[in-house]
């Protein structure tokens, strides 16, 4: 069974920092990752997409909106993806996915149950 794994946020206090953890994991199976990012989808609105990694690179692309305060990175030995959120804004409030295209015999799309962050302001 493939997992992805998603731990922290809660509330933050606007102008602060917070970090998301997505940990996969596919039992009894071998799988490489291929791309893992993060999505969000705050009440009323559909879900976005905010960053992503290239797991053989490390090369990050990010939406223009959390530019310069959001940092996507890796543990390749833990196969974990992390999301720093610094400066954040109650703009940022959202239910935040995890997400990867994993590949095993073929490569294949999942997704997190999602974990909430809200901002106060």
């Amino acid at each position: 069974q493939v997992q992805l794994v998603e731990s922290g946020g809660g509330l933050v206090q606007a102008g602060g920092s917070t970090r998301l953890s997505c940990a996969a994991s596919a039992s009894g199976r071998t799988f490489s990752i291929v791309n893992m990012d993060w999505y969000r989808q705050a009440p009323g609105k559909e879900r976005e997409f905010v960053a992503t990694i290239n797991w053989a690179t490390g090369s990050t692309s990010y939406t223009d909106s959390v530019k310069d305060r959001f940092t996507i990175s890796r543990d390749n030995a833990k196969n974990t993806v992390y999301l720093q959120m610094n400066k954040v804004k109650p703009e940022d409030t959202a239910i935040y996915y995890c997400h990867s295209i994993m590949r095993m015999t073929v490569d294949w799309s999942y997704w997190g149950q999602g974990t909430q962050v809200t901002v106060s302001s």
